[in-house]
């Protein structure tokens, strides 16, 4: 693999932003997808928890949420593709001083283009959604979500109390819907004014909060709208996965040959109805592939079936986990698949999952992994 000291993609290349725990490396290919070169890794020994490319023609910009254990955590900018980034010296993802709380990851950033090329989302942890109005150099809370009346019955998971998964409405400005381990789906409707938590039929195997018996907090892993109807939402969750028909009012098990109920990650094809990928694993006291052999499985029919695809993934000796935000897909046709491992190993397939191949043996774990086409004028 070619190491690039910078990167200039021509319009249709594609790029990886692949977000570890000692820094971020960017992977550059053409639409083929056959070669990729590296450049990286920038911000040296820190964690890089989530990343975003906001497409504008004459200035695309890359975002990543990224934590220094002795400065804290910030959302960096570059406009170059990364030859040079922005790090605001004191932080621009800041809870207010009256909430007594304080930022220490940021999960999750998410363009949201129906409100307008400058807004951008960032779920933090503790659980909070900021936003921004200028292309993501300065942020606010939302004090609907940060002061909810159920905040105190929400509950760390393993990974802390992260708001992890945001999804705007792709046709309804108003609506959001957000993921919180350890509390739940959250909707509003009106914009951020209200929210909402939306959790019927999703199965909870331990007993609430000590200060809220009655309250069941799920832990929702990932969640994706369907390509052709946003009504239609999966949900891996843990445990199980779910799919929602109607916006996350309700939601129905999808489990069905799966061979386990526990996995992160969760991807929905970008232009095909009713197909999804997920990464199941062991349990949640083992968290690797099932019986060493690694495997996407994929959906085509909304959950009702699945397949297993493994040609060129390790068929055994495989321990690794793949987390909520290290499998992403492409826009390219055909689909282009990308996960990275907690092992260091970045996978990808050209061909919507039917093969894989290794593309990076020994990076750090991974984090998160985002892929862009690049559209230039």
């Amino acid at each position: 693999m070619t190491h690039e000291k910078s990167i200039a993609p021509n319009s249709g290349d594609l790029i990886l932003m692949v977000g570890t725990v000692k820094g971020l490396f960017i992977f550059h290919t053409d639409r083929v997808r056959r070669d990729f070169s590296i450049n990286g890794p920038s911000f040296k020994g820190m964690e890089v928890f989530s990343a975003a490319y906001l497409p504008d023609r004459k200035s695309p910009r890359m975002l990543v949420g990224n934590k220094s254990q002795h400065w804290g955590s910030t959302v960096s900018w570059s406009d170059d593709f990364g030859a040079t980034w922005h790090e605001p010296a004191e932080g621009n993802v800041k809870f207010p001083a009256s909430s007594g709380l304080s930022l220490n990851s940021i999960w999750a950033l998410e363009p949201a283009p129906l409100l307008g090329p400058e807004v951008v989302f960032a779920g933090a942890d503790p659980a909070a959604l900021f936003r921004s109005d200028d292309r993501g150099e300065t942020f606010h809370p939302n004090d609907a979500l940060l002061n909810h009346a159920e905040r105190p019955y929400w509950m760390p998971g393993f990974g802390e109390l992260c708001l992890h998964t945001v999804m705007p409405h792709p046709r309804d400005p108003k609506r959001i819907m957000i993921g919180i381990s350890s509390a739940g789906t959250y909707r509003t409707d009106d914009g951020g004014e209200t929210w909402t938590r939306r959790n019927d039929g999703v199965r909870m195997d331990t007993d609430g909060p000590p200060n809220a018996p009655h309250f069941r907090p799920q832990c929702a892993h990932k969640m994706r709208y369907d390509a052709k109807n946003p009504a239609r939402i999966y949900l891996q969750n843990h445990p199980g996965y779910y799919r929602s028909d109607d916006g996350g009012d309700s939601w129905i098990d999808i489990r069905n040959n799966l061979p386990s109920e526990f996995g992160f990650p969760l991807v929905a094809h970008p232009s095909r109805a009713d197909t999804a990928y997920v990464i199941p694993l062991t349990a949640d006291d083992f968290r690797v592939p099932i019986e060493g052999a690694a495997r996407v499985w994929r959906t085509r029919d909304a959950g009702d079936s699945w397949t297993p695809l493994g040609k060129g993934l390790p068929d055994h000796d495989a321990y690794f986990s793949v987390l909520r935000d290290a499998f992403i897909c492409d826009t390219l046709d055909p689909v282009g698949l990308y996960f990275g491992t907690r092992g260091g190993t970045l996978f990808a397939s050209n061909d919507e999952g039917e093969s894989w191949r290794s593309i990076a043996d020994w990076l750090p774990a991974v984090l998160c992994v985002k892929a862009a086409v690049v559209a230039r004028e």
